[in-house]
């Protein structure tokens, strides 16, 4: 008799820290009401790292179970911005996770904002027989118009309000002109299209939905009475959704403009929690947890003046930018579990494959099922970003820029049972430390340094066609 495999929903969420809400961390005060749900029905990895950092290299590596960290391929990326290392399209030579299932029988739906994503040559459509973008997020050239019509002033440093000087702003601006109600926001229109996917196709079993959230990656702008909760507005204090308008200088932000930004990223996680949880009603309303294998992940988190900053950074490979959420929701259990495990993002499709009964050739990932009693598959993680990687374990963090010959010099070194928040660099009193994790480094990269010799633009004749809004309200009538 043919048992009827379950489906799969997994929902993939950008810049969302791992120590929020009931997760007991830092920003445990932050309102997650519905991932505090799934966690509370799931197992949670406790210790998931990205392995090769940020957006795109995160879900190529999601989607293939390939590692992405080195850089390794040429990336025709045909003047498309960012043009970062490891920013390049899925190569046809590897299977996606869509593409798999689609062959093992499910019916495959993709719905996302991460306009990354959909550029040309990426390939992340590829295996979804259905798949809807939500337009406007970020840099995503979606509206262009007179920018007479936006308000920089409100967002940006006094004196600044040039769409030339701040581009990013003003095309996300534009992007937003249209938007009326809270559903308007692409978080609450993929979280609705989602819904929506799953009442039409609930019949259709089984079936594979990847749901993914841009937001609350940068800019930082949920309807403003999220916000309010956290730091309510006052007199004169800008709300600056795009804190890098400062380019890294934030000692010329107020104290005030500093905990209303606070407040915007955390407005916006709350947000997000709340349309997540129109997502969760749904499978309830539908019936669907029986059957229904759920995911739940972040790519990566960001830094929220825990260092002095706002925002993410290739050589700042702390915890809240690299440690991600992972929790999955078996229909069989179990409940409320956590494992302390090393994982990564490369083992979620060998450990969805497996847990769905399809089998796979030999992958860089890991099932990690078996881990949850006490299998560890590794007893270290590696995350690149950029040029820089870090080497982590339960003992000691080491954070190097892969591409120097004087790694020893450079190195920092972090104890991690006596200071887990990584304030004090011990490297001159362990060179071992660094030794060890140079080794570790070289059985993923080759010998060090790196030179990424293979990972070269294609494209670099080409001129970079993003931020619109720069050439417009320009002509003389």
């Amino acid at each position: 008799m043919n048992v009827m495999k379950p489906n799969l929903v997994v929902i993939c969420i950008d810049t969302f820290r791992a120590d929020m809400g009931g997760s007991g961390g830092k920003l445990h005060f932050v309102n997650t009401p519905n991932v505090d749900r799934l966690r509370r029905e799931s197992v949670s990895f406790t210790r998931c790292f990205g392995e090769g950092e940020p957006t795109i290299p995160v879900r190529r590596c999601l989607f293939t179970g390939v590692r992405s960290f080195p850089w390794r391929f040429e990336t025709a990326n045909e003047g498309l911005q960012p043009a970062g290392s490891g920013w390049h399209p899925i190569p046809h030579e590897q299977d996606t996770l869509a593409e798999r299932l689609h062959d093992a029988g499910y019916l495959t739906g993709f719905v996302s904002d991460t306009y990354h994503m959909f550029k040309p040559t990426m390939n992340f459509t590829r295996g979804f027989l259905s798949w809807q973008f939500i337009r406007g997020q970020e840099n995503d050239p979606y509206r262009s118009g007179p920018c007479e019509r936006i308000d920089l002033t409100a967002h940006v440093p006094d004196g600044e309000a040039s769409p030339a000087q701040h581009p990013t702003v003003a095309q996300y601006l534009l992007n937003a002109l249209d938007r009326r109600g809270e559903e308007d926001w692409q978080a609450a229109q993929v979280f609705r299209s989602a819904a929506r996917w799953l009442e039409d196709n609930r019949r259709n079993a089984p079936f594979f939905l990847w749901v993914d959230s841009f937001s609350p990656h940068e800019l930082w702008d949920p309807p403003r009475h999220y916000a309010d909760a956290y730091c309510p507005p006052r007199p004169g204090v800008k709300d600056i959704i795009y804190p890098q308008v400062f380019r890294g200088d934030f000692s010329r932000m107020s104290p005030d403009e500093i905990e209303r930004c606070k407040a915007l990223y955390f407005g916006f996680v709350a947000f997000v929690d709340r349309w997540i949880g129109h997502l969760l009603a749904a499978m309830d309303a539908l019936r669907l947890w029986d059957d229904t294998l759920l995911v739940f992940l972040s790519d990566h988190g960001t830094e929220v003046m825990d260092k002095g900053q706002f925002g993410k950074a290739a050589d700042r490979l702390y915890p809240f930018n690299t440690r991600l959420n992972w929790f999955i929701r078996h229909p069989a259990g179990p409940r409320g579990k956590t494992c302390d495990a090393w994982v990564q993002n490369h083992d979620l499709l060998p450990t969805l494959l497996s847990l769905l009964g399809v089998e796979h050739p030999p992958l860089d990932g890991h099932n990690v099922w078996p881990v949850i009693p006490g299998d560890p598959v590794r007893d270290h993680v590696i995350t690149g970003w950029g040029p820089h990687a870090c080497v982590r374990d339960a003992d000691r963090a080491v954070h190097l820029n892969v591409t120097r010959p004087d790694d020893e010099r450079t190195a920092r070194v972090f104890d991690l049972k006596a200071d887990p928040d990584e304030t004090r660099d011990v490297a001159p009193q362990h060179p071992e430390a660094i030794q060890q994790a140079v080794a570790r480094l070289a059985a993923v990269t080759g010998p060090l340094p790196v030179t990424f010799r293979q990972y070269r633009q294609r494209a670099q004749g080409r001129t970079m066609r993003s931020f619109a809004p720069i050439r417009f309200g320009n002509k003389v009538p």
